[in-house]
């Protein structure tokens, strides 16, 4: 019997946007082939048709986090004109992003893939790729603050990275687990003051350095 194609009535984008919550909450093997059908109101031979498989349908999805979602936090923290408000953004706008009530809590990059089996290697794979990608935009953007003096040029800044980048995904599992936003700024704050042990910084940090040392403030 020949196979049916996609519904008249189908719209791609919104249907892979349903896909992306559901493995945004379920993860990538925990959202069934059931589960991603009815979110995006179509039929397996019609996913099949569109996308080519499970795997397929997961990388765009996240590429369309990257592109939507996951875009806040980035835009904010390489808009950022000093390295200390580049690693402040980047905490604050994951405690909002995170937090958002119409949404799935958490990182999508973070939480989607936690446990490596032989059918999520692939997958596991791209996105272990991207959070060490992830890792050196921050240093990069970190690197920025040495010339000024806002980082000492003695400090490993892929270090320093890794660590806000760790509090980063710490605040997702927190999320995931109930963190409301301000619990989450909470935890970003206290991140915060630890900036002059980290960078060597004489205290020439972002507008806000007063409010590092008030966590819940």
């Amino acid at each position: 019997m020949a196979v049916r194609g996609r519904p008249r009535n189908f719209d791609t984008e919104k249907s892979l946007a349903k896909a992306m919550e559901v493995f945004w909450e379920k993860g990538y093997e925990g959202a069934s082939m059931a589960e991603l059908t009815a979110a995006m109101g179509i039929g397996s031979p019609s996913l099949y048709a569109a996308f080519g498989s499970k795997e397929k349908l997961f990388r765009e999805a996240i590429d369309l986090y990257n592109a939507t979602d996951g875009a806040a936090v980035w835009r904010e923290t390489l808009a950022a004109p000093t390295a200390y408000g580049a690693v402040e953004a980047f905490l604050m706008t994951s405690a909002v992003q995170f937090s958002t009530l119409d949404k799935p809590s958490g990182c999508f990059i973070t939480l989607s893939v936690l446990h490596l089996t032989p059918a999520s290697a692939a997958v596991s794979a791209e996105l272990s790729a991207r959070r060490v990608h992830n890792v050196q935009i921050l240093a990069d953007k970190l690197a920025q603050g040495v010339p000024s003096g806002e980082v000492d040029e003695r400090v490993n800044v892929e270090t320093v990275a890794r660590f806000f980048i760790t509090v980063q995904q710490g605040m997702s599992i927190q999320a995931r687990d109930g963190a409301s936003r301000q619990k989450l700024e909470e935890i970003a704050y206290s991140a915060l003051a630890a900036w002059p042990a980290l960078t060597g910084a004489d205290g020439a940090t972002g507008t806000r350095d007063t409010d590092v040392m008030r966590p819940g403030s």
